[in-house]
């Protein structure tokens, strides 16, 4: 008997998460299985035809949300009418909660026989964490990448949660140096990267404060090769902005050379983000920063319910990267830490201490977190079928 699995994601991020979990059902079910959803060039790849283009969702900053909210809510509509038209066994909704929910919502409305599976949960631990308890209305399972998360469901009444372990879990040889490639991070001059963010917003706030940092590191004598990772479509902002730096950097484009660059650095300035857990397991020490509008900075203010924003600190239990987030984000206090994390400090020693632990933190035993998703998944299909 055929099952049909719709899927919804609309970043790359999660599309490459519902292309790897894909291609596990598929291996569990065989012909057996139809794809169904929204999803990106990864989900193309393993057979999704994507109701629409997930670029049409590239809305950054508020202002361009308002603008375009006529068209976002029409999408809405559609992908959920689309959902309870093609009466799946299973709906998985993975990330972008400001859309995905939105859409389960009204499936669940529609026909609640549908089982809901919310793949990557929404950030209900750092903000809005009344989402968790109103979550139990229209998500019958959460698949955690972060191994706090099902605590926190637990604690704020939420839907079962289960960790299945982050994708970067899976990506570590492509991470961590291999002899020649760890001489070189210990060589000289060290190799200090810059990573000022992976959205057009971020590239504008963050690229002129970064390069006034690291020319103060450079007046106060302090040694460094510089390094600038990007991807393709950012690569021309990336290089007028550089333009203008005292350093210039080496800007190194595509994930692979990214991934390159992270095996042979020997310290990182980045913005807050995923980047931050992926230098910690490649061993990176950091300083992070994050700035953003005025107006969305009131809100966060308002918003934020943790200690720290770093995502490494909260998965390792407690602040170890130092972070300078709005009015501290200044070139005067990332130069200062970028001098302790490139030399042999205090602050270094704690930081690959910490990072050091992170396997274990995040270990899934001998099952990738794409097999973890995969058999929860089913079983929830399975469970929905026993009911009905």
């Amino acid at each position: 008997m055929e099952r049909r699995v719709f899927l919804i994601a609309t970043e790359e991020s999660g599309d490459r998460l519902g292309a790897n979990l894909m291609k596990v059902l598929r291996q569990r079910l065989g012909d057996a299985v139809r794809f169904e959803g929204v999803g990106g060039r990864a989900m193309a790849r393993e057979g999704l035809e994507s109701l629409f283009p997930i670029e049409e969702l590239s809305i950054i900053g508020l202002a361009a949300v308002v603008k375009d909210l006529p068209k976002i809510l029409g999408l809405i509509k559609e992908t959920a009418i689309a959902v309870t038209e093609a009466a799946p066994d299973v709906l998985v909704i993975i990330d972008s909660p400001d859309f995905t929910h939105r859409v389960a919502k009204r499936v669940r409305a529609k026909d609640p026989k549908i089982p809901i599976v919310n793949y990557a949960s929404p950030s209900v631990w750092a903000w809005r964490p009344g989402r968790a308890r109103a979550m139990l209305k229209y998500v019958d399972h959460v698949l955690a990448l972060l191994p706090f998360e099902p605590e926190a469901y637990r604690r704020l009444h939420g839907p079962p949660c289960t960790y299945v372990g982050h994708p970067l879990t899976e990506q570590l040889s492509s991470l961590r140096p291999n002899a020649d490639e760890a001489t070189r991070r210990a060589g000289s001059p060290p190799v200090l990267l810059v990573l000022p963010g992976s959205r057009r917003s971020e590239i504008r706030h963050h690229m002129a404060v970064f390069g006034q940092a690291v020319a103060r590191l450079q007046e106060q004598g302090v040694g460094f090769e510089l390094m600038l990772p990007t991807m393709p479509h950012l690569q021309e902002a990336v290089v007028d902005a550089v333009k203008g730096w005292p350093v210039q950097p080496q800007v190194v484009i595509g994930e692979q050379d990214k991934r390159a660059a992270f095996r042979i650095a020997h310290a990182a300035l980045a913005k807050s983000g995923t980047v931050t857990l992926e230098l910690a397991l490649a061993g990176v020490p950091m300083v992070t920063a994050y700035r953003v509008g005025a107006i969305e900075a009131f809100i966060l203010r308002r918003a934020i319910r943790v200690s720290s924003v770093i995502l490494a600190n909260l998965v390792i239990g407690r602040e170890v990267i130092p972070e300078f987030l709005q009015e501290d984000c200044t070139p005067e206090k990332l130069s200062q830490a970028l001098g302790e994390v490139l030399s042999d400090s205090a602050l270094r020693r704690e930081q690959l201490e910490a990072f050091a632990t992170l396997d274990a933190i995040m270990s899934t035993g001998n099952q990738p977190p794409s097999v973890r998703a995969a058999d929860i998944v089913l079983a929830t299909m399975h469970k929905a079928r026993r009911i009905s």
